[in-house]
């Protein structure tokens, strides 16, 4: 008995030294692989790299910029579907372990010994906070050292977060693929938009259990190329959502019978053809955050762009554009393809292609028969980024390439020619003959009264160059310029019937430099008139003398208040143009004119939120009084407070808008009056025609058009704004006013209309003449005078060219 005893006493004994020493290795290994485990602590405070998003003005997803495309979601706001499906397919004891589940760990084993040599992979039995602990601390390297660092770190990460935490720490983080090329997505908000186009909220069963299957291999599992594995891998989880009881066996057999059902989105700012207006917020936004906030500060970003009048502009620009350039005939084929024997499919479909040119596609000419040929279109990409196997032809008649100025196709294009074609709608099957144009422009359409682009096309086609000839592009604005000498004149003295001479004049430009001898655009003078027909034929020579009686130091002030130029030079040629401004400029500015001379700001953007949702930009800076009021008690009514500069005397301003009235109606514009509304503008033709522009305008709508060459040269000996810049203002107005009614202009308190003589600019008789806008203390003249007349002011009524003396001054230049 004793010896019995002395054995379990002896093996007690070893037991405990056993125990003992196992402990202490094992104290020693946490205590040495704990020495240097990253800080925990800091998920507290962590914020995931975020991906910034731009709305339109409906609300309409228009761009994202990110690294890692993600969207954050709290706990509280992930379904319990979703989060069943993720419990069920990575750790069903994820609210019962303490960060390492043994019984996983046994599970695992089993599992694997059984599948020895099945060519299966192995089971893990990592838990949920053992990933968040591999993801966010350690490397993915395979090796029982960073297994032991894995458990430790878990199961610090348990004693200090809630489970609800650890969570949220993982939905957000986990890598889910990419269903389509450039749409990798992390964490399930953006999956699930990604992968259904669906917020999480919407998705159904088999989706919810489809984003659960993909965190093990978001490859080996994607819906295009592994359809059969990614469904097998669903309903994996589907059944073991079943044994967990979280969902009813004939709910799940009806989910399982479903296909995939992935549909990836697509987020382009082509749909509304805003790849000019997504690229400057870009730039603004980088700009002024940086570029880390931008690719991962989760901001939320609301653009001024309108979807609907964005594509009126592209459409009334492009239209312009290609009105041109075909009215110049068939330069040829973009290059030639050897179609030969090979699939022409997949020979055309390696060719890059403009995204933005629709409905304009790529094609191939197959074949030409005299007066038609075939062409094989740019085959489309599945969801896979594959080439579509399906091929479309379009049949190009005689009258797809009538303005070629081409008699027959075959004169036209060849086999092997690399074209681009555009449906012909109403008949299903043809084809018109395209090409790119070689010139290009740009058009801007603002809000005047608070400086918002509602669209902005910075070129032709954006895929083809991003330069943004509406920001970036510096160019002589030419008589479009003119408004802004008037402007000035009016609000120091003059009046719309001020007499200016139209005559020759010569300015001494300084020795050795010789004298400027400036001409209107017909090379004519037409001898005294007033303001109004100086702005609304566009006269060189009265803007010339006008700037030159008020002085150019004063207009440059002017220019610089109204933003066209922020140091103008004060030189006589500068009144004509000669200076260079953007698009976004000049629209801004004259929208200064239709507002009663309040400054503006023009911006694409509203406001800006971070990615808690507090807005740390906003566009509106004007104070709303009244409008924190608790409850309705008799207070006053809430009231705007517009505090902005005021620019221009808003008497002043509706002068100068009934002037430009007056271009629309019976100058240099009268192409606009078809659109029947009531619209006034002023175009610009600059030296030799290199630069045609028009800027116009309704009562509540500004827009800036410009067309030239990228590398300057000129239009065409006769080519004017008239012919080219104002047909695409009249097109764009046409279609966004169509459904509005004829809103006259507002005439402000203290404006006087008078009848007077378009062209002496005296009080007219009876009906005769025309309505001229006055300010108080001012009429129409009793007397005719002339300015830039000879020294005794000595010009007959009437006088035609020369009638005026010989004005020396001094400056450089010339345009027209």
């Amino acid at each position: 008995m004793r010896f019995i005893l002395r054995i379990f006493g002896w093996l007690f004994a070893a037991g405990a030294i056993a125990f003992v020493i196992g402990a202490a290795v094992l104290g020693g290994l946490i205590w040495h692989y704990s020495q240097d485990l990253p800080d925990y602590a800091q998920l507290r405070n962590y914020e995931p790299p975020v991906m910034t998003r731009v709305h339109a003005g409906d609300g309409s997803l228009i761009a994202e910029y990110a690294r890692e495309r993600r969207l954050y979601l709290p706990i509280q706001a992930v379904p319990k579907l979703v989060v069943d499906a993720y419990i069920s397919a990575e750790d069903k004891n994820f609210y019962k372990h303490m960060g390492v589940d043994p019984e996983g760990l046994v599970r695992a084993a089993i599992s694997n010994f059984r599948n020895r040599g099945a060519n299966r992979r192995p089971q893990g039995a990592s838990t949920i906070t053992q990933q968040v602990a591999k993801n966010f601390f350690l490397s993915p390297e395979q090796s029982i050292e960073r297994k032991i660092r894995e458990a430790l770190v878990a199961l610090k990460l348990e004693s200090t977060y809630s489970k609800d935490k650890i969570l949220e720490l993982y939905v957000n983080e986990i890598y889910l693929g990419a269903p389509a090329p450039g749409q990798g997505s992390y964490g399930i908000a953006a999956a699930a938009l990604n992968y259904f186009g669906k917020s999480v909220h919407e998705l159904n069963l088999q989706e919810a259990a489809y984003l659960a299957a993909l965190p093990k291999a978001p490859s080996d599992l994607h819906p295009f190329r592994n359809r059969d594995r990614a469904i097998e891998r669903r309903n994996y989880v589907i059944d073991r959502m079943v044994e967990n009881g979280y969902v009813k066996a004939n709910v799940a057999d009806a989910a399982k019978k479903q296909p995939l059902g992935v549909n990836p989105r697509t987020v382009s700012p082509n749909q509304i053809a805003a790849g000019y207006f997504a690229e400057e917020i870009r730039r603004e936004l980088q700009d002024r955050y940086g570029e880390k906030k931008l690719l991962e500060g989760g901001l939320s970003v609301r653009a001024t762009v309108d979807p609907k009048t964005q594509l009126m502009a592209r459409k009334a620009l492009v239209d312009g554009l290609v009105r041109f350039d075909e009215a110049r005939g068939w330069r040829g084929a973009i290059q030639k393809l050897d179609i030969g024997s090979a699939d022409w499919g997949t020979t055309l479909g390696e060719l890059p292609v403009l995204g933005d040119v629709a409905p304009w596609r790529l094609a191939v000419v197959l074949d030409v028969n005299g007066d038609s040929a075939r062409v094989g279109l740019h085959p489309l990409r599945d969801n896979a980024g594959h080439l579509n196997k399906e091929r479309q032809t379009l049949t190009l008649a005689a009258d797809g390439i009538k303005w070629t100025r081409r008699a027959r196709v075959s004169q036209a294009v060849s086999v092997g020619d690399v074209v681009y074609v555009e449906p012909v709608d109403g008949r299903a099957g043809f084809a018109r003959l395209r090409q790119l144009p070689e010139v290009n422009g740009a058009i801007t359409v603002m809000d005047p009264f608070s400086g918002r682009v509602l669209a902005m096309v910075g070129g032709f086609s954006h895929d083809q160059s991003e330069f943004n000839r509406a920001t970036q592009a510096l160019r002589q604005p030419g008589s479009s310029f003119k408004p802004f000498v008037y402007a000035t004149a009016l609000d120091n003295g003059y009046t719309p019937s001020s007499i200016v001479l139209d005559g020759p004049i010569e300015i001494d430009q300084g020795p050795g430099l010789g004298m400027w001898r400036p001409e209107n655009y017909d090379g004519k003078s037409t001898g005294p008139h007033t303001l109004r027909y100086g702005i609304q034929f566009s006269k060189n020579l009265m803007t010339v003398r006008l700037a030159k009686d008020v002085g150019m130091p004063l207009i440059a002030e002017y220019a610089r208040r109204f933003g066209v130029y922020d140091d103008m030079q004060p030189v006589l040629s500068m009144s004509l143009g000669a200076g260079e401004t953007t698009v976004m400029r000049m629209t801004a500015a004259y929208s200064m004119l239709v507002n009663g001379g309040k400054r503006i700001r023009p911006t694409l953007i509203d406001r800006i939120q971070d990615r808690w949702g507090t807005t740390i930009f906003r566009h509106d800076q004007r104070v709303c009084e009244g409008c924190a009021a608790e409850k309705w008690a008799n207070q006053p009514e809430p009231r705007l407070i517009d505090n902005r500069e005021q620019v221009l005397d808003p008497l002043t301003a509706y002068q100068m808008v009934s002037i430009l009235e007056g271009v629309v109606n019976a100058g240099t514009a009268t192409v606009v009056k078809s659109v029947g509304k009531p619209l006034a503008g002023k175009t610009g033709t600059t030296n030799d025609a290199k630069d045609v522009w028009f800027v116009g305008f309704s009562p509540d709508l500004v827009v800036g058009v410009y067309m030239g060459f990228d590398k300057p040269k000129s239009l065409g000996t006769s080519a004017t704004a008239g012919q080219y810049a104002a047909p695409i203002f009249r097109d764009f107005m046409t279609v966004a006013l169509k459904d509005k009614p004829a809103t006259p202009f507002r005439v402000p308190a203290g404006i006087k209309l008078i009848r007077v003589d378009a062209r002496s600019g005296m009080r007219a008789g009876g009906e005769g003449g025309i309505l001229e806008a006055f300010k108080p203390g001012t009429a129409p003249p009793d007397s005719f005078s002339v300015i830039g007349a000879s020294a005794d002011g000595g010009v007959p009524y009437g006088a035609g060219p020369g009638g005026g003396g010989r004005a020396i001054g001094s400056g450089t230049g010339g345009l027209y």
